[in-house]
């Protein structure tokens, strides 16, 4: 039950954290840019990909293309390069179903953290709440850094996407820690 509540506290205090992040401040938008024209380029990606959602990378070489990486490197230094995320017009905008899901992952990562700390013999409330954000920083570095170094992820929004990770996981673990550190009843 100890765990379960750290991690429920450490939740909500990551997911207001992660809120703010994105809606009063700079951190959200860091490394986007607005496409110069971007109606011949929605109408060329309605017309490319059409009706179906998905994660395109291009230019496109069948991975199972014995010769994809000569093909891919020939076809890199003609053509652009990216990758793009499509939904069809008419998707979702309801943002109850992303804001639970987000909730969701957030739980699952804090019940992790309070278990393995819940592993530890680490008395200090300042050590407690650095073990739950060494495990953020890991994460954050995992990921948000493979995105910019494989398929060039701009620099700013991966260390935005970062920071947002790293903070979230403090005040997941400043949570955390106070709750590890009362007193049972």
């Amino acid at each position: 039950m100890r765990v379960l509540v750290a991690g429920l506290l450490g939740a909500i205090a990551m997911f207001i954290w992660v809120s703010i992040a994105h809606v009063a401040t700079p951190l959200a938008y860091a490394g986007i840019s607005k496409m110069a024209n971007e109606s011949a380029v929605l109408f060329a990606m309605q017309n490319g990909v059409g009706g179906k959602s998905g994660l395109y990378f291009f230019p496109w070489v069948a991975p199972t293309d014995p010769k994809m990486m000569d093909k891919e490197a020939a076809l890199m230094k003609t053509n652009p390069t990216g990758i793009l995320i499509y939904h069809p017009p008419g998707a979702s905008s309801n943002m109850t179903p992303m804001m639970a899901e987000e909730f969701a992952k957030e739980l699952a990562q804090c019940l992790l953290a309070a278990f393995l700390l819940s592993l530890t013999t680490i008395a200090s409330f300042l050590r407690r709440t650095g073990f739950v954000a060494i495990l953020g920083i890991f994460g954050a570095l995992g990921s948000d850094t493979s995105y910019w170094i494989w398929y060039g992820f701009p620099c700013s929004y991966t260390l935005a996407a970062i920071t947002i990770e790293i903070v979230g996981a403090v005040a997941a673990g400043l949570a955390i820690a106070w709750w590890f550190g009362r007193r049972p009843a």
